[in-house]
């Protein structure tokens, strides 16, 4: 994760779980549909897992629960201890980021995370991806669920649309943060070595699933 950004999510750590659960009218259509994108995230996922960003632990825990080994890292110390009380005590939540973090204990086939790899720029992503693809043996998997556009215009639009409904927020996110376009994602997913599909969640959020190939 960007760490340029970890202020945001110290000060949003206490309030996340309750924008997750769409009561903020702001960020209601961003998380449309949340626990059935964790769920598909799991559902995806092989049996060793590293997680980054796991922010409060909502992911992570499904994954525990769905009998899956998992490697969380966190970068927010706030949300790592908010994580802490909904998992298993063997758990160990590690302080990380998208770039920077400890390696795996054991070898994985899944990478994972939501709402998280938008913090990177698109040059940054890609060289992620490429040390992503060398945590992975051939067939092991990256699935992100996050914002991302179909095209500029799409993004341009939504973000008109949330400063008409008085969406400061939201629309200042949308042109802060490092959100990609479908079309960026295929591109460096593909020169990092991965197959790739893409699943719309909600009207914000898909889901890109990338199968190493080489």
């Amino acid at each position: 994760m960007g760490r340029e950004f970890l202020d945001i999510f110290t000060d949003w750590s206490s309030d996340y779980d309750e924008f997750v659960e769409g009561k903020d009218p702001e960020y209601e259509a961003v998380f449309e549909g949340y626990k059935d994108i964790l769920k598909d995230i799991v559902q995806r996922s092989g049996t060793r897992v590293l997680e980054f960003g796991i922010g409060t632990g909502n992911l992570t825990q499904q994954l525990v629960t769905a009998g899956k080994w998992v490697f969380p890292i966190e970068p927010s110390k706030e949300m790592r201890q908010l994580a802490r009380k909904k998992l298993p005590k063997e758990v160990i939540i590690y302080d990380g980021d998208l770039q920077q973090y400890p390696k795996p204990l054991r070898q994985i086939d899944t990478i994972v995370s939501s709402y998280v790899f938008h913090h990177l720029t698109n040059e940054e992503k890609g060289k992620a991806l490429i040390d992503y693809a060398h945590q992975l043996e051939i067939g092991g998997k990256i699935i992100f669920a996050d914002t991302m556009f179909e095209s500029q215009k799409i993004m341009d639009q939504l973000i008109q649309q949330a400063k008409q409904n008085e969406f400061y927020t939201l629309a200042d996110d949308l042109e802060r943060e490092y959100y990609p376009l479908i079309s960026t994602l295929r591109e460096l997913f593909n020169q990092a070595g991965f197959k790739i599909e893409f699943e719309q969640k909600n009207e914000y959020v898909w889901i890109v699933e990338g199968t190493k190939q080489v």
